[in-house]
């Protein structure tokens, strides 16, 4: 039973429970001697943390990440990397109304059904909460593959029916939503604050690229690239769907519109088209990685929902004060962005750390 561990050649174990004192995530299989330090996390953690702008949650976190093993002197030694990241902007007693009730939506009655006993604050190890240690983990990774000049960014794609038609990178940690075309950023925007008045929360889709990404990674049948994404995708909390490349598009297409025809261009083997965004058989063709999530709408709300509680007893459910509900995000997906970066930097690390084993001297 190994479902708080994720990777191969770069492992990590992720730990914390939403309240509890902390959260943190050990990686073993950094290789030793590259420059690391508490700045290169926090960049990213930075960019992950709640009360960012007026369209997310409330809840004050300094996110502070502390390296408690694995580097001396700025520089990894390849023994495991261990981090720790202090709750501080928990308050329980907010929770303890709904101690015995499930909230709809959340995974409260299935951690129930599983253990037979469950974390009621905030969610507990379900909570969103727990993303912070991957995305200190995916800053990790991130320094590997800066070695290797690959680099990933994410943006939100689409709110409710509201989507991007343009993408315009420098734009994307311009404004809250984290969108690529400044136009349609304004309205989404609008509409998350339009939900959030309502009471209701929305959701949407954030699309993940990296850049410069080797061909030849990837380990068939079990361990494909895209069946790693497609994992490491639907691990996070909140997303309902996964496509990669032209995705469920591609359920539209003849073979002759949707085939990438090889090419011999610029000394290499490449595609004149990306269709099956990067990755053939499972492995990369050296492409750009192109993979889009679908996020549900946060579960809390402020409007009245049906539910029961420990003892079957049907009970209307609210967050209660308007304080409570100002605490949780209307839509999540700008702070999903980093979480997916960081996820698709793990499985491309993974890979790559995996390829140098396989045929080292390429």
């Amino acid at each position: 039973m190994a479902g708080n561990l994720f990777g191969v050649a770069f492992r990590i174990t992720t730990w914390g429970e939403s309240h509890g004192r902390a959260i943190g995530v050990v990686i073993d299989g950094c290789p030793p001697d590259m420059p690391l330090e508490e700045a290169d996390i926090q960049k990213e953690l930075d960019r992950r943390r709640p009360g960012q702008s007026g369209i997310t949650t409330a809840r004050n976190e300094k996110d502070r990440v502390e390296i408690l093993s694995g580097v001396f002197e700025g520089r990894t030694l390849g023994t495991p990397i261990s981090m720790l990241i202090l709750n501080e902007g928990q308050q329980s007693h907010r929770y303890e109304a709904m101690r015995n009730v499930f909230r709809p939506g959340h995974a409260e009655a299935t951690y129930f059904l599983k253990y037979g006993i469950y974390d009621h604050r905030g969610g507990g190890r379900a909570s969103a909460r727990e993303t912070a240690a991957r995305v200190a983990a995916g800053a990790v990774a991130r320094k590997i593959l800066a070695q290797e000049n690959i680099e990933i960014f994410g943006f939100t794609r689409r709110v409710g029916s509201v989507e991007a038609l343009k993408v315009d990178r420098a734009e994307i940690e311009r404004n809250p939503v984290r969108c690529p075309d400044p136009d349609k950023a304004h309205e989404m925007e609008a509409l998350i604050r339009e939900v959030r008045d309502q009471g209701d929360s929305i959701g949407g889709i954030v699309e993940v690229i990296a850049t410069g990404v080797p061909a030849g990674l990837g380990e068939p049948v079990y361990d494909k690239m895209d069946a790693d994404l497609a994992k490491a995708m639907m691990s996070i909390n909140a997303v309902k769907g996964v496509e990669i490349g032209s995705g469920f598009e591609a359920a539209r297409r003849r073979g002759s519109e949707n085939n990438d025809p090889w090419i011999f261009e610029s000394g290499r083997l490449q595609t004149l088209t990306n269709h099956c965004g990067g990755i053939l058989g499972g492995i990369t063709t050296g492409s750009d990685l192109v993979v889009r999530i679908a996020v549900k709408p946060p579960s809390t709300i402020a409007l009245p929902q049906r539910t029961v509680d420990r003892n079957g007893t049907p009970v209307t459910f609210s967050p209660g004060d308007s304080e409570s509900a100002r605490r949780h995000d209307p839509c999540i997906c700008p702070r999903v962005v980093p979480v997916a970066e960081a996820m698709m930097a793990l499985v491309v690390c993974d890979h790559l750390l995996r390829q140098r084993s396989l045929r080292p001297h390429r």
